[in-house]
């Protein structure tokens, strides 16, 4: 017989697993810019190239997302814990001042990001009762510079210097 698990004890335990910082962009229908910071990013499949993203449904960006069926990944540097902040924040104008362009396939790319994806959903589900989890093809990709951003135990943090 299980055990009821707290969603606050789990959120404890897997913050142990030290992950990527990514900021998911997309455009709304509009036209601004919308996105969010996630670390519920990784790699599905190299046949075909296939990425998952969880996004809560409660967040503004979701419904871009899940409207253009499409979004870039900013794998952030270790120099950019602020926008990380910003844009897990409920700030309404995240981008503000910051300095982005878009990817090729449109989606905003800061300046200064360790990686990047396009990528153009593929299926979709739920992810309990308060997120969505998104299937994407990568359509275009590259590296940028410096070294990630990495979330551990409940911060930001770096990872060891190589020797």
């Amino acid at each position: 017989m299980s055990q009821a698990v707290e969603g606050s004890e789990l959120r404890r335990v897997a913050g142990h697993f030290p992950t990527g910082v990514s900021v998911v962009t997309a455009t709304a229908a509009d036209g601004r810019p919308c996105g969010l910071t996630v670390n519920s990013f990784t790699s599905v499949s190299l046949e075909p190239p296939l990425v998952l993203v969880c996004i809560s449904t409660a967040a503004r960006a979701h419904v871009c997302i899940e409207a253009r069926r499409a979004f870039g990944v900013n794998v952030l540097s270790e120099g950019q814990e602020a926008i990380a902040r910003a844009f897990a924040s409920t700030v309404e104008d995240k981008f503000g001042q910051l300095e982005h362009h878009p990817s090729p396939a449109g989606h905003p790319l800061f300046a200064g990001i360790h990686a990047w994806l396009d990528c153009e959903v593929v299926e979709h589900g739920h992810g309990g009762v308060t997120h969505t989890i998104f299937i994407a093809r990568v359509t275009g990709l590259g590296v940028g510079s410096g070294r990630p951003l990495v979330f551990h135990a409940g911060r930001y943090t770096k990872l060891a210097t190589e020797r």
